[in-house]
């Protein structure tokens, strides 16, 4: 493959569809690193994060047939793809068991030695794995990680309106979850 080839978003899509390698190659290269980096940002786990890349462009290949330039460019597509994926993996239950013992270890490790243990950030996280992932996954985006609604409604792809009923109704069960 020529390394300094550029499609057009349409040259590309024709020669995805025909199965050409070549093709296949340029858009692993040209957007492999930004689907990852959405990926990781949901998953937050790099080791999982990739594997989520590998189907998503297993996905990518069996579905490219299916898109419709007429609905969003190529890369929305993908990234809707991505981000659908990331979040199914959060929702199986294999993750949210490894985040629960990874989320305990970690933390057990870095305050060794130390006098000072979050024991309130260890319960919370707890708190949070146990409600719905779809909550879940809202609540670590803004309150372990920072970001605003706006940014959460456009990185998941979901009206804002969504993303403040779903932490509003987050937020109510936490709060019974913590007086319990």
């Amino acid at each position: 493959m020529n390394p300094n080839q550029q499609y057009t978003e349409a040259e590309l899509v024709l020669l995805l569809t025909q199965r050409n390698e070549a093709a296949f190659s340029y858009l692993y290269d040209h957007y492999s690193g930004a689907l990852y980096n959405s990926i990781l940002s949901i998953v937050s786990d790099a080791e999982i994060a990739a594997d989520t890349l590998q189907e998503v462009f297993v996905k990518i290949f069996r579905q490219i047939g299916s898109y419709d330039s007429s609905k969003g460019r190529l890369y929305t597509w993908m990234l809707n793809i991505a981000r659908n994926a990331a979040i199914d993996t959060t929702r199986s239950k294999g993750f949210q068991k490894s985040q629960q013992n990874q989320s305990l270890s970690e933390t057990v490790y870095e305050s060794a030695g130390s006098v000072n243990i979050a024991s309130d950030d260890l319960n919370l996280r707890k708190w949070v794995n146990q409600l719905k992932p779809e909550w879940s996954v809202l609540i670590k985006l803004a309150y372990f990680e920072g970001y605003t609604q706006d940014e959460m409604s456009k990185m998941l792809d979901i009206p804002l309106g969504t993303v403040k009923t779903r932490l509003r109704a987050a937020l109510k069960e936490l709060h019974k979850l913590i007086k319990d």
